[in-house]
């Protein structure tokens, strides 16, 4: 319909008249149409249109370019990620597994001589074999042969992975291996639990009857009576006795048929089957005794793999590696531990640092240059601005700021970072002969402060200085051994390499010169004088290795919290890493709650400025309540207040909304407010409830069941 059909049915306005009479109207936008339209001519609201739609459409792909930005980048951050840890984890595994292959060796040597020597007693026929009944034979024969693996673990953790990997070494040489943990040997499993264990293991069935002549014919089949048959038990200390008791003296009777070899975990001492087993069991077990390498030495053979060698170009600051040492000395004690904070602490390095991700690429290519100009286009340059804000770049900035320049600086890093690893396991190989860990020697050798008071000659106390003190002390022969590590270990420094082999000629002239020396004097004059110079002529030797190992310190070992962006490859957030091992889960749930909109990701309440608004969750609503109240909160009181918080708002929102023209109409039947109040009782109840769960409250008891009482004060 045109705009000049529209009847005109309402009474003319006067001033009278005019307020009392309010109708709705509407606005109909017509042009002329006398004029006619041509391709050149737009109308008003085109012209305002078509900028904003092509605004908002640049807006819209500005914005999904940075959304495939941020994702490009995520998963650049991702798989570098993948790539380090991998190389960590794989690196961790291989040493752990070459630290305990000299005792796997030696273990699989024993149960080869002990499989020997009892089939030298004669081996069942076929019927005898397969009888449901041991064979009676002398006692001497009943005895088991048992290996003692002492492995000086504080916790069972470790352990595990230890006979595992014992397990694979001893199957890979043709045993029959079957693992059983302590839970077997419980009281409340019986003898029956380990029984139905082994059959699961050796038979590969699960089998409800436990009964071991089931094992006895299966060993008594000609493709499995060649090899011996061996048992691990981890946890002996935490073995039910009786159960264990039962089981030896069970196996004892059945020894003949089947030649069973036990080897058993202690943790703590040697003694500990005599503390556990009574003596008729005792009696039935043939002793030997193994020594694993202990957790620090361990724990030094995966620092040293880890962050000396440099091989996976991620480091950690000395504050993190202080942390590190405190929490595996004192806090927990496993390399199981250890080796999670280390993959959390690379984890929030990646997740944290921009730049992290060419890790990746100075790992995949030897020279780093390569994957840079591939780099080059998609590297956006607020990440490249990112890189020369580093605060150890502003202390350097010489260069033009560009891609060049940080693939020259992280390449300059990378080389300084081998020189330093070069020098500390030197310094290393020293610290041997004075009983330095490599945990204690790396926590020192990663510290600026030290580095600083070294070069400064006032630092005169520590590991350092006193594995150089010990070089001055060293007797011949060890020296002789110590510069053979030192030839080496420093090929790739030239400068140190020829002062080593220097140091190597001048101890073996002085050795033929000794020897000359006691080919000429025969009497024991002269040979009293040869032992003096024995003694005194190592001395210079020892002083210019000393001097030596001073200079490589001063000139190599730059700590890289030193170095320029280091930051992009170490992991400095030893805060972080702390609330992610340790923490103060209710101080953080407690934080959490006061400030949910950061989670929400809500405006309003984050303009609150603290104060209770309907927006917020129900849970950080009642705990902000709970502030209000001492150590007993009354459930009436505090309904009330959380029911007052939506009340004023549903007032405040209806007067907003009321006109004043109007006369005021009741909205809200009786039947809505039930409903209401039936909906936040149960939002009350259920925020109380996830109180409760979180810790903060405990529930009503029955002497005074209106109050609940607060359990966390304060942050």
């Amino acid at each position: 319909m045109a705009a000049s059909e529209i009847p005109n049915t309402s009474p003319p306005l006067t001033p009278e008249n005019a307020e009392k009479n309010l109708q709705p109207f509407f606005v109909l936008r017509t042009g002329k149409s006398d004029r006619k339209s041509t391709g050149k001519t737009r109308t008003k609201s085109d012209i305002f249109q078509l900028p904003s739609t092509c605004k908002s459409e640049k807006m819209e792909r500005k914005r999904a370019d940075e959304e495939h930005d941020d994702n490009k980048f995520q998963r650049l951050h991702m798989e570098a990620f993948a790539f380090v840890w991998s190389k960590i984890e794989s690196a961790v595994k291989d040493i752990l597994r070459k630290i305990s292959t000299r005792v796997f060796d030696d273990i699989n040597g024993w149960v080869q001589e002990s499989f020997n020597e009892i089939r030298s007693c004669g081996t069942p026929v076929f019927v005898d074999a397969t009888r449901f009944h041991p064979i009676v034979t002398e006692t001497i024969k009943k005895q088991l042969f048992t290996g003692l693996v002492c492995t000086k673990n504080i916790e069972h953790v470790d352990d595990i992975l230890t006979f595992e990997e014992l397990s694979l070494h001893l199957k890979s040489h043709g045993c029959h291996v079957a693992n059983l943990s302590f839970l077997d040997f419980s009281a409340k499993n019986g003898i029956g639990g380990c029984l139905r264990s082994l059959l699961r293991q050796f038979l590969a069935v699960t089998i409800d009857a436990a009964d071991i002549s089931i094992l006895a014919s299966w060993f008594s089949e000609e493709r499995n009576n060649d090899n011996p048959v061996v048992i691990i038990i981890d946890g002996l200390e935490r073995c039910c006795g009786s159960v264990l008791s039962d089981f030896v003296l069970m196996l004892s009777e059945w020894a003949i048929k089947i030649p069973i070899i036990l080897i058993m975990g202690v943790a703590t001492t040697l003694d500990t089957p005599r503390n556990i087993l009574p003596s008729n069991a005792l009696q039935k077990l043939r002793l030997f005794k193994f020594m694993l390498e202990s957790p620090a030495e361990r724990m030094d053979a995966i620092v040293e793999a880890v962050f000396v060698k440099q091989r996976f170009f991620f480091s950690v600051g000395h504050k993190v590696a202080i942390f590190l040492r405190n929490y595996f000395l004192r806090q927990d004690g496993t390399l199981t531990a250890f080796i999670r904070a280390l993959k959390i602490a690379c984890v929030e390095h990646f997740s944290e640092e921009p730049l992290s991700y060419v890790i990746n690429a100075l790992l995949a290519e030897e020279d780093g240059q390569g994957l840079w100009h591939v780099q080059d286009a998609s590297l956006p340059k607020s990440v490249l601005k990112y890189a020369f804000t580093l605060p150890s770049y502003d202390r350097t900035k010489r260069f033009k700021e560009s891609v060049e320049t940080l693939a020259h600086g992280l390449l300059e890093l990378k080389r300084s970072q081998i020189s330093w690893s070069k020098v500390t396991l030197c310094l290393y190989e020293a610290g041997k002969y004075h009983k330095i860990s490599m945990l204690d020697l790396l926590c020192e050798a990663l510290d600026p402060s030290s580095y600083t008071s070294r070069a400064d000659g006032h630092h005169k106390n520590g590991f350092i200085y006193q594995a150089v003190c010990k070089v001055r002390d060293l007797p011949a022969a060890s020296l002789c051994r110590l510069l053979e590590k030192w030839e080496r270990l420093t090929l790739d420094i030239n400068e140190i390499h020829d002062k080593v082999k220097e140091l190597q000629s001048l101890m073996n002239f002085e050795s033929r010169k000794c020897l000359n020396h006691d080919l000429m004097n025969i009497s024991k004059k002269n040979a009293s004088r040869r032992h003096l110079n024995i003694e005194s002529d190592p001395k210079p030797l020892n002083e210019r290795s000393a001097e030596l190992m001073e200079c490589m310190i001063r000139d190599y070992m730059l700590p890289i919290e030193c170095l320029p962006f280091h930051e992009i490859v170490c992991f400095k957030n030893v805060e972080k890493l702390r609330s992610a091992l340790i923490g103060d889960p209710r101080r953080i749930i407690q934080v959490d709650l006061l400030e949910s909109y950061k989670f929400l990701h809500c405006s309003c309440c984050r303009l609150s400025n603290n104060m209770i608004v309907p927006s917020m969750h129900d849970t950080s609503i009642m705990y902000t309540l709970a502030q209000e109240h001492g150590d007993l909160i009354n459930l009436h009181d505090w309904y009330q207040s959380f029911k007052a918080t939506f009340q004023n708002s549903a007032r405040k929102i209806h007067k907003l909304r009321q006109s004043p023209l109007t006369k005021k109409r009741k909205d809200i039947t009786d039947e809505s407010q039930s409903k209401s109040e039936v909906s936040l009782q149960a939002r009350f109840c259920k925020a109380v409830i996830e109180l409760q769960i979180t810790g903060l409250l405990r529930m009503p008891t029955k002497r005074r069941p209106d109050y609940v009482q607060r359990v966390a004060f304060g942050l």
